[in-house]
């Protein structure tokens, strides 16, 4: 299989991290996109990924999907090794709400902020900017870091007592709010807690 991607970006690195949970990383083929250069604007880009977006998963049958959530749930099911997304019914439904929400209320909220309240990638790349969005993005960003600050005092991960996909996105959303100039506020021990400790996975260390 083929993963188009720009290595470091922070939706690539979730699926980087769960093949590497998986112990699946070499059966990957790591195809960069130029995106500096606008390549992901392209047709023939958009024609694997209409949304332009990385990363894009190419199956040896010729198959594209795009969107980390449909990408990692490949991977998981895919691949032996500890589930990422669930194996009982209750399970699932709690990675896929945790998920969504580091997703929502970080990971998509810092990548707002940085695309509009920022120089973000250059003006060749951010052909429009709403900076107070941007602001007020930001504010949702902080407010998602606080409730996961709050879930994270109850429990070890984000879905419960194991690492799942959920904390691969939250992770992700840290990164780029790192990236972004963005701190995570010195109250929220339990957050910065959890974030050094799983710095120290094998696949997050990697």
């Amino acid at each position: 299989m083929k993963i188009y991607d720009v290595e470091n970006f922070p939706n690539p690195l979730r699926v980087r991290i769960a093949l590497a949970e998986k112990n699946a990383t070499d059966k990957a083929t790591f195809i960069p996109v130029d995106l500096m250069d606008g390549e992901h604007r392209t047709a023939e880009f958009l024609a694997k990924n209409p949304a332009g977006g990385v990363p894009i998963l190419e199956l040896d049958d010729g198959t594209f999907i795009a969107e980390c959530s449909a990408i990692i749930e490949y991977i998981d099911h895919e691949f032996s090794g500890p589930s990422l997304t669930g194996n009982t019914a209750k399970d699932r439904a709690v990675i896929s709400m945790m998920q969504r929400r580091a997703e929502s209320m970080v990971l998509d909220a810092v990548a707002t902020y940085f695309h509009h309240a920022t120089d973000g990638l250059g003006p060749a790349l951010e052909t429009y900017q709403n900076k107070a969005w941007g602001q007020k993005q930001l504010e949702k960003a902080l407010s998602g870091l606080a409730y996961f600050d709050t879930v994270l005092a109850k429990n070890s991960y984000l879905a419960g007592n194991e690492f799942t996909a959920a904390d691969i996105t939250l992770h992700s959303g840290l990164v780029f709010a790192g990236f972004a100039q963005i701190t995570v506020p010195s109250e929220l021990t339990n957050l910065i807690a959890w974030q050094a400790r799983i710095a120290n996975r094998p696949s997050i260390a990697a």
